[in-house]
This record gives C-alpha cells, structure tokens and sequence, in this order.
C-alpha cells in the first residue's frame, strides 16, 4: 500500500513543531498526553495497534524536559562494583551514597556510550508523536539502556544504612543515607556509566554520575547464532557481533574452517520521516559494531558437529556443538515454533519494551533443546522487539544464545521488524521504530533472494515450510504473491509430503480480530492455501495460543475426531482445508480472547509457551507446551 500522506497534514504537523507547545507541561504523564494533538499517522497507529506498540513512563523518557535539582548536596556519590574493567556478562552492584533526603522517585540510568552528552538536546527537531507523548524537548541526546528506582532497595527510603557527615559534640548533627541496585550488564561494546537522578521519569533532574566503565575487551566475538541456508542439511550460516571489523574465522568439524563476511550499518540506514522522526534515527540508536557471517559447508545432515569463532587477536569463543538438521526428504523432523518473544531483563530494571514471559520460555526452550533431540527453531515475527532502540538487539542475542548457538534459529519477519511510515511497508505504523528490517536482516540472514525480500522456503526431512512477510506486498500478482504461487506449486509432496506456511500477522483470531486480521491479507493469500493444498499454517501477532477446524472462509471445512488417547486428528487423505494455530505467546504481555462465537475456534490458551512439532512422512504432532509447568495445554495430528 502507497502512503499518500496528504501534504496539508505534513503542514499542519510542522507548524506544531514551530509553536512548540509551549503551554504543555514536561510533567505531564504519557497517560494525559491528549490524542487530539497527535500527528495523525500516530493516531492511526494507535488506533490499530495499541496492544502492540506499548507505552510506558520510561519508555517516554526521552521525550520529558530535563530539570534542575534544588539544593546540590557535594556528599552525593554513585560507585559500581567492581569498578574494574568489565567481563563479558556482569552482575554490578551500584550504590548511591551521601543522600540526604531519600525520596520514592530517586532513580539510577545506565548509560551508554559514557560520553553521552547527558542534557537536554533542545536542537533535536522531533516530538516523535508515535508515542503519544508530546512534551517539549527530548530528554538525553542518548537514551538510558535501563533503569531502577533506588527504593527497589528496602533499606533506602527507612536510611537504615547511614553515614554521619557533620558531628557537634560527638553527635551527629547530618547524616547521610545509602542505597544499592544490582545490575546486569553485557558486553555492548561501548563503555557505560551510571547517572543518580531524582524527580521519576516523568520530571527528572540529574544529580551526580559514576566514573566510566569498559569492558575488557570490546571487540570479543560473541552471540553466535545458526541458520540453514538450503534443505541439504550439509551447510550451516554462522552470525556472530564482534566490535572488530577485520574478518574473523569459525572453524569446526575436524580441521575445517571459514572467513567471515563483514557488514554493520549506520544511523544514515534507518528509516526516518520529516512528520515521524523515529527513535532510530536518533536518541535510540546505539552501535552495532561488526556483524560477522560464515557458512560452514562439508556437513552431514542431522549429525553433531562442534565449532568455535573469532579471530587470535580479538579472542575466541567457547567449543559449542551443534546439530544440523535433517535433509529434505528424509523422514523424521523435530521442531519448535513461537512468535512474538521479545526479551526481559535479568535483573529488576525497568526498560525500553519489555516482554515478560521472554525470560520463562527461553529457559524452557533451553531445556527441551539439552534434553531432546531437537532439529531446529522457527521465530515467526516479532523477534527482538528493539523497536528502534538498538541495544535491545544485544541483549535479545545473548537471551537466545543458549539454543540459537546449538540448532538453526529460522525467522519470520514482523511488523516490530519492519513497519514504519514512508518505507515501503504495507502498514503505515511505526511499530519497528525506524529500523525497517535494516537490523533484523543483517541479525538474521536467512535464505532469501535479495534485501528487503524477507521471504523464502525451506525443506526438512518431510517437511516443506514457506515462509513469507505478511509486511510486506502480498497483494494478488505482487512480487511475493507470485513467489509464493510458484513456491507452493513446485512441492514434491512425495519427497515432502507436507506443507507448512508461516508469517506474522493471522487471517483467525478470537482476540481483537478487528485490529488484529487484515481482511485484504485473507482474501489475497487464503486461497492459495486451500489451492496448495497447505497441511498446517502457523502465525503470531496475537499474543496467546489458538487453533482452529480444518478452515476456508471462516467456516470449517472439516472437524477432527479423537483418537484412543483424546487427541484431535485431522484426515488429510482426504483434504479439505489447512489447519491454522496462533503462536504469539513466547513473550510479550498476553492478550485475552475477546469472543466466544467463532465456530472455527477449537482451542484458546492464553499461557506463556512454545508449540513443539514432530513430522514423519505419515503424521504431523503437534503441543502447545506450558512454559512455566512444562505441561501439555493442546495436543492435535493432522494425518495423511
């Protein structure tokens, strides 16, 4: 879809920014922020997607106005330990110390680079209206990576820890309180620091920061993760970030090994608007640093290997073994399916997006990965949830290390990859924050054909998975339309007998269908899944789990039986329509279901978890697994 912005609003937009609502308060919370004042493509993109663009008081940081503290206090001190050169993964101990008057809203930043100018940036053009938050200023020139409030100290706010300052007579007239925070901290490759401030996150003031901190050794190569790159089994893309550009190597197997290709981007790469600047652009962004690839070939499929990259100079990583996975054609395929997972800190910070149930549903993917014998992972959109802070992406890689390191991590593209004004994409929202795909395809290579194409197929064991980009054209004789005809009509259901399709946004869901399923998307694209004759079809954006009757048009087609152990069995000798299931709850906060009249709906769980499928030539078996109780909450099979 064109977006044909009418000029007269991108007018009326830029002469806000000329009046400067000078009469708004910087003390506003983001909740009074009056939609009425919203650009209107902001408004839109409220309207549409408030459950996916969340707003928090943190998260509109940096658009409050900085304010002076009253009264300097030079006993005020913020110490780290250690206070040494920092290791890869860091558990710190912050402190803030010499502070007279402990109040609820004292809070501590985390900061990087340290040299970030820590002032108002009044020359900063944009009120970045996606928000809904429309103060005057931005706050930092370059946002806190996270953030606690010194209370999540019981000791603070009662000063059980104090220090006396001023004694008359051998008392103590002026005491001083302390307070200590835990952080966890990865290497990002920028040096950080910590800044004391008072006044919450709503009118913040700075009241005195730490000393730099570096890490020993930023350029240390780390966050390796696997993908496919075709169906044979016998090649495997490595991806790692490294803080060095100099090509770097992995070697693996019994003496092999493979130079790396290098790319990074730049602040010039993100997407941005002269109506919707984006946090990308700007106050979000952070350096990447170097992103290294490198396929190792030589490989047998569905056997066990070990590697290890980085350079002599720079440092190596640890052996890791890895698995590859089943050729196309063979017989057995196990795999793990989610959307929509995000990350969570690991410490009691507060930042930018936070998906609560990321942290639970790794934990348990790690442990079925060590325990069973799984062939690969599928992430259907909505990976990191950056969002245009890109940091995020760091911490995102190092969450899913434990399992992207050991078996293929493949990806769907999501609107939180993709989507922003101006840039191409089939919705106008600014859900990816301004990165446009940029940071997620060079994050994630997968085998597609080009750049800005995040659409492809691939093969294992029985299994034909195609994999499209529901942001981007799919409209009938687009581009990707006619890829996915040819895609799904060139199957050899005898070597793969059957066809799963994946994407991000669903064409079913009993939870704010509304805002959630594009009729345009369903009339274009369902057809060529009752045409293809497609088995299973997988999607997220919705946060919770359903699965439906064997659907075309929103009526079933074909119900399931049970089998001897209850479980619902779809006959597809004799076909009638694809079976469809939402993934989307692997992180992010979960949506309630909103309707209980959908006939096509046969089951609901609005539970954190994962969906784990195992494939022979003659059966599909699929879970929806609990990720807290590890239980079964749905089972179904869907057999030739």
């Amino acid at each position: 879809m064109e977006n044909s912005t009418p000029w007269l609003l991108k007018i009326f937009f830029l002469l806000t920014i000329i009046l400067g609502y000078s009469s708004s308060s910087s003390s506003s919370s983001s909740s009074s922020a009056s939609s009425s004042w919203l650009h209107p493509l902001a408004s839109i993109s409220m309207a549409e997607h408030q459950n996916y663009t969340a707003i928090s008081d943190f998260r509109l940081l940096n658009r409050r106005k900085l304010l002076k503290c009253d009264g300097p206090n030079p006993q005020l001190k913020i110490s780290v330990d250690p206070n040494s050169s920092l290791s890869n993964e860091e558990y710190l101990t912050v402190t803030v110390s010499g502070v007279l008057l402990p109040s609820s809203s004292d809070w501590v930043a985390m900061i990087s680079p340290s040299s970030s100018n820590v002032t108002d940036c009044p020359l900063s053009e944009a009120y970045y209206a996606q928000t809904g938050d429309l103060s005057d200023l931005p706050l930092l020139c370059q946002y806190p990576v996270k953030a606690q409030y010194v209370k999540n100290d019981p000791d603070y706010l009662n000063c059980t820890k104090k220090d006396c300052q001023e004694s008359v007579l051998g008392k103590c007239v002026v005491a001083t309180c302390s307070g200590s925070l835990t952080f966890h901290v990865i290497n990002i490759r920028t040096n950080i620091d910590f800044v004391f401030f008072a006044g919450g996150f709503d009118t913040p003031c700075i009241l005195t920061r730490s000393n730099p901190l570096d890490f020993t050794n930023p350029n240390m190569p780390l966050y390796g993760h696997l993908s496919s790159i075709d169906s044979t089994g016998k090649s495997m893309r490595l991806t790692w970030v490294s803080g060095d550009e100099k090509p770097q190597q992995v070697q693996y197997g019994d003496g092999m090994s493979q130079n790396s290709v290098v790319t990074t981007f730049t602040q010039d790469d993100m997407c941005s608007s002269s109506t919707l600047p984006s946090p990308a652009k700007d106050f979000g962004w952070h350096d990447p640093g170097f992103i290294h690839t490198a396929v190792m070939t030589g490989l047998q499929p569905s056997s066990n290997f070990s590697y290890k990259y980085g350079s002599d100079s720079v440092g190596w990583s640890n052996q890791i073994q890895f698995k590859t996975p089943p050729d196309a054609g063979s017989d057995k395929l196990y795999f793990i399916a989610y959307g929509d997972m995000g990350k969570a800190p690991l410490d009691s910070s507060v930042e930018h997006y936070i998906q609560p149930g990321s942290v639970s549903v790794i934990k348990a993917v790690t442990d079925e990965v060590n325990s069973v014998n799984v062939d690969s992972i599928f992430h259907i959109g909505d990976i990191s949830y950056a969002t245009g802070f890109l940091v995020e992406w760091d911490f995102f890689l190092e969450l899913i290390n434990p399992v992207a390191s050991q078996i293929a991590y493949m990806t769907a593209i999501g609107n939180h990859e993709r989507d922003y004004v101006d840039s191409g994409s089939v919705y106008l929202t600014p859900d990816s924050g301004g990165e446009c795909g940029v940071a997620y395809e060079t994050y994630f290579p997968m085998p597609t054909s080009a750049k800005d194409k995040p659409w492809y197929s691939i093969e294992q064991a029985s299994v034909h998975f195609t994999i499209i980009s529901t942001e981007h054209n799919w409209s009938v004789n687009s581009e990707q339309y006619l890829w996915m005809e040819e895609d799904m009509g060139s199957v050899n259901r005898s070597k793969t007998p059957w066809l799963l399709f994946m994407g991000h946004r669903p064409m079913y869901t009993s939870s704010n269908a509304d805002t959630s399923v594009d009729p345009q998307f369903v009339n274009a694209v369902e057809p060529l899944l009752l045409q293809y004759k497609v088995d299973l079809v997988l999607f997220g954006h919705v946060h919770n789990y359903e699965r439906t009757c064997a659907v075309y048009q929103g009526e079933c087609k074909a119900m399931p039986t049970k089998d001897a152990n209850g479980v619902d069995t779809y006959n597809n000798s004799n076909y009638s329509a694809p079976v469809q299931a939402v993934i989307g709850m692997a992180g992010f906060s979960l949506d309630k279901f909103t309707t209980d009249s959908n006939s096509w709906s046969l089951s609901r769980i609005s539970e954190f978890g994962f969906v784990r499928g195992n494939a022979t030539k003659e059966e599909l078996y699929f879970e929806f697994v609990n990720a807290n109780t590890r239980n079964v909450g749905d089972s179904f099979r869907i057999m030739k």
